[in-house]
């Protein structure tokens, strides 16, 4: 073989290993579609693999084909969610705090800021599995999530919008349950989310 088609390993991409902080719910919600996966989907489709493999000719059995995508698609899947549950940090936003630690936002933290127009918005800081902009949910990797890390009520900081650096000022940090959206089984004929890259 050429030199040329070797695989080349790929760069690390941030985010993808590492510790993986994580909520007690948002850990709980991987662990339940690891399971469907594993349990449910995965041996519904190799099911079907089998079945369309005993047909005959696999190049031209369009079920076959699909089936062996999907499949191909479920253990990718499978891969990536054994990797961010082994690497899973839980962080409880629940759990007692003492000292600079209850004043100030760290992961797990609900914070009320207000922009220099004076709109105020509601976020919680919290793991890059768990993020749901609809719930105002942002990842503590995220431009506004690393902006509000530390600071404390009545600090200013700096957020790195595309448009250009915009000022924030921190009305209140709290720490309490966040609200993570469990996993549900796709109903039959709904198409399965992907839920992220592989």
């Amino acid at each position: 073989m050429r030199k040329g088609f070797t695989r080349r390993p790929k760069a690390d991409e941030p985010g993808k290993h590492g510790t993986n902080y994580i909520t007690p719910l948002g850990l709980q919600r991987l662990k339940e579609e690891h399971r469907f996966l594993l349990t449910k989907d995965r041996p519904a489709v190799v099911q079907v693999v089998a079945w369309a493999a005993s047909n005959g000719d696999r190049s031209e059995n369009a079920d076959y084909q699909y089936s062996k995508r999907r499949l191909r698609q479920i253990d990718g899947r499978l891969r990536f969610l054994e990797k961010r549950i082994e690497a899973a940090e839980v962080v409880d936003p629940e759990a007692r705090r003492t000292g600079l630690r209850a004043t100030k936002a760290f992961f797990g933290a609900t914070v009320r800021y207000a922009t220099a127009e004076g709109v105020e918005r509601e976020v919680s800081i919290v793991g890059v599995d768990e993020v749901d902009l609809e719930r105002n949910h942002v990842s503590w990797v995220s431009p506004l999530g690393r902006a509000l890390m530390r600071a404390a009520e009545g600090d200013e900081v700096v957020l790195q919008a595309p448009r250009g650096p915009e000022q924030l000022r921190v009305l209140e940090v709290r720490y309490e349950r966040i609200a993570i959206e469990p996993f549900r089984e796709p109903v039959e004929g709904e198409a399965p989310a992907s839920g992220g890259s592989s």
